[in-house]
């Protein structure tokens, strides 16, 4: 009798935390800045990190990592991304870095205008003469720590 209450213990906590899991997911997906699915627009996150570029990732070599898709654009950056995939995921959701400081608004990236701070990934608006970036820089220290706050209030 005891193996049993212990079996259907185990099943229950298992099918929770499963059904947990399945929930943190789908806030992530609610939260994070998608185009099809797909985070950064198709970019490859693990790029920006390596060669300080921009670069597109191929379908065919997408990864999964919590409901958030990834693209990479080399087998070496994928498995690189499943080592460790919060050092590569970019911050705020994949949401304007300064819309999010300035705001604690969900803004559009131009993928290919970024910024890496303290080993972190940050994307910015960048289109007709407005390129975030600028202005953030400008003032960095005050924008990050507001943005941070900004994040956490939608996120969590």
């Amino acid at each position: 009798m005891k193996t049993k209450a212990l079996i259907i213990t185990l099943l229950l906590g298992f099918i929770t935390m499963n059904g947990m899991a399945q929930d943190a997911s789908a806030q992530r997906k609610k939260e994070y800045n998608l185009e099809d699915n797909v985070a950064i627009m198709g970019y490859d996150p693990v790029t920006y990190f390596f060669s300080n570029k921009a670069v597109k990732g191929k379908k065919e070599l997408s990864y999964t990592y919590q409901g958030i898709t990834y693209r990479f654009s080399n087998a070496g950056n994928l498995e690189e991304f499943k080592k460790n995939p919060t050092k590569y995921e970019p911050q705020y959701g994949g949401w304007c870095a300064y819309a999010m400081g300035a705001k604690g608004e969900k803004v559009t990236i131009d993928p290919e205008t970024f910024k890496i701070i303290d080993g972190k990934l940050y994307l910015f608006y960048n289109s007709f003469f407005n390129n975030t970036m600028k202005s953030w820089n400008k003032d960095e220290p005050v924008l990050k720590s507001k943005a941070d706050v900004n994040w956490k209030k939608i996120y969590h």
